[in-house]
């Protein structure tokens, strides 16, 4: 347990942090879901659609550290992918 004042508030700060991150990356992962269900009923506007509206809160949090750059990266690649190859 934190001793001094200053540590114990950097923990309480810490606390409301992490609340905070995890609510961005269950948005995050929210987004990628409304795509990936789009893609699996097979209609490639609504897909688009979607995930053009998404691309800015998957770019966000890999520019605020919440998601690595790269992850934020693979899974715009592959939805667009997955988009591309739809008939």
């Amino acid at each position: 347990m934190a001793n001094s004042a200053q540590a114990r508030k950097r923990a309480r700060q810490a606390v409301k942090q992490r609340l905070h991150n995890m609510s961005q990356r269950s948005a995050y992962r929210t987004a990628v879901k409304k795509v990936r269900k789009a893609i699996e009923a097979g209609d490639k506007a609504a897909a688009q659609a979607l995930l053009n509206e998404n691309m800015g809160v998957i770019d966000g949090l890999a520019r605020k550290n919440i998601v690595h750059k790269n992850k934020a990266a693979r899974h715009k690649s592959r939805l667009s992918a997955a988009i591309k190859a739809m008939a």
